[in-house]
């Protein structure tokens, strides 16, 4: 038989250790109480102690019915996971040499990559002794973030790895939504929503 994972991670009636615990919710008196205390309350109307926020000082709990908490909670997690932010990264290469005929091919394909949310990984890629030319590569590169300003913030800088040279921007859209997520987790802390948030995964696609 499988384990209900999320049934396990709450702490329930005698199961909570704190000697006291801070009551939440619309159907209490909030405040603190002596463990025992708010057993009592929770049984006087039929319901379950949760412990919803066990590391807080005083741990934080609500009264209520178990089981309807766990449904709640699944279904809370379904639609933040439907809700996640994906992460596909597209990448464009350059060469030393580009010229402005494929630059501006190459500039419009990656606002198009920032408007649909995805990443954008621009590189300048450097053969035999073209190396030499890294600093005509970092201008490209700078110029390129540059045009694409109102579209993307640049996430990393222009740095050589082996023999290319990458640019990471992110679509200001994407920088957005992760503000979101990160509010989100604020009030995971709190206990007003005790599920961990889905965020991310990532995919990469290339342009060449």
């Amino acid at each position: 038989m499988k384990k209900d994972n999320l049934k396990n991670q709450y702490r329930i009636n005698e199961r909570i250790r704190a000697k006291e615990v801070r009551l939440v919710g619309d159907n209490i008196e909030q405040g603190v109480y002596p463990l025992s205390q708010a057993l009592k309350i929770a049984k006087a109307q039929e319901l379950d102690l949760i412990e919803i926020s066990p590391t807080a000082e005083p741990p934080v709990c609500r009264i209520l019915d178990f089981q309807k908490f766990i449904y709640q909670q699944k279904k809370r997690q379904k639609e933040q996971k439907a809700k996640s932010v994906k992460i596909v990264i597209k990448e464009i290469r350059f060469g030393p040499q580009t010229d402005d005929h494929d630059y501006n091919f190459k500039l419009k394909h990656a606002k198009n990559f920032l408007e649909e949310g995805a990443k954008v990984k621009a590189y300048v890629f450097f053969r035999g002794r073209s190396i030499l030319f890294k600093e005509q590569g970092e201008v490209l590169l700078l110029r390129f973030a540059d045009d694409l300003e109102d579209y993307a913030k640049v996430e990393q800088l222009p740095a050589l790895e082996g023999k290319k040279m990458i640019i990471m921007l992110t679509p200001k859209k994407l920088v957005a939504a992760t503000k979101v997520v990160e509010e989100q987790k604020k009030l995971v802390k709190r206990g007003d929503n005790p599920v961990e948030q889905n965020t991310t995964t990532e995919e990469d696609e290339h342009l060449d």
